[in-house]
């Protein structure tokens, strides 16, 4: 039976689908942070980049169709986020790109294709131009580049219930659990005010990229999404329609399928 949670009441009750048993789990060191990750499959590297204020968890739904389709997926919190810790230095998403970086070391990976959500896709752009020889291709769902991008956004229930789960997954997960203002607003400020890369700049991009863009998106604007895929060469332009932002826990199977797609094109050795 299809999954659909349109308006993130049960992700808001329970989170996303239970993550499966990993096949290695562990923290790894890095630039001031211990950084969270764990590997489950095998097959062709798939890392999976969850958004601001969230974790790795929110990616329930889609890490048991990856597996049962071949591929190894390694998740990763971002640091500050989810189980990772951060030091007092300002959020910086090349920070956070340096990190993947380092769990690809540890786990000996010398390419992977990088699926970003939200703050996840702009590290995987950062992640494709500062290291495009370890990026098999870049999947950006709803990212932005520069602050230009960032819808003037006003509060729904979709919006609360969803960082009402991440308030949640905060104080369960976090070695800082009574902290979680302090890091809405340092997470906030790096939304607010980065990345900033110009088109010159995302014109040197050379890896298969996806530019994902849902009909309802809350926090970028279609047109800059455009932009993405009109400044990076070769970048594929695709419209989810009937979802928001939070695409891959309303409706996974639709989301999923068109990952599995990309997957297959910059993976072809799975099919």
């Amino acid at each position: 039976m299809e999954i659909q949670d349109e308006d993130l009441s049960k992700f808001e009750a329970q989170g996303a689908a239970p993550l499966p048993v990993p096949n290695d789990q562990r923290y790894i060191e890095n630039d001031g942070a211990r950084i969270w990750y764990s590997s489950y499959g095998s097959g062709a590297p798939v890392i999976l980049l969850h958004g601001g204020l969230g974790n790795s968890s929110n990616w329930g739904y889609q890490i048991p169709v990856l597996v049962k389709t071949g591929y190894q997926v390694v998740l990763i919190d971002s640091r500050g986020h989810g189980r990772s810790t951060r030091d007092e230095r300002p959020y910086k998403y090349e920070m956070m790109a340096s990190d993947v970086l380092t769990v690809m070391d540890v786990l000996q990976l010398k390419k992977a294709t990088i699926v970003g959500w939200s703050d996840g896709a702009n590290i995987a752009l950062i992640l494709a131009m500062q290291a495009p020889e370890r990026i098999t291709g870049i999947y950006c769902f709803g990212g932005n580049m520069d602050p230009t991008g960032i819808k003037r956004t006003e509060s729904s229930l979709i919006i609360d219930r969803c960082l009402g789960r991440c308030a949640k997954d905060y104080a369960q997960l976090s070695t800082t659990p009574d902290k979680y203002e302090e890091f809405f607003a340092a997470v906030n400020l790096m939304m607010e005010t980065q990345p900033n890369y110009s088109a010159k700049e995302l014109a040197q991009i050379r890896v298969p990229v996806a530019i994902v863009y849902s009909e309802y998106d809350e926090f970028i604007k279609c047109e800059h999404a455009e932009y993405l895929a009109r400044s990076i060469p070769n970048a594929e332009f695709i419209l989810l329609p009937g979802v928001s932002h939070f695409a891959p826990l309303q409706r996974p199977e639709q989301f999923n399928t068109v990952l599995l797609k990309f997957l297959s094109r910059v993976s072809p050795e799975m099919q």
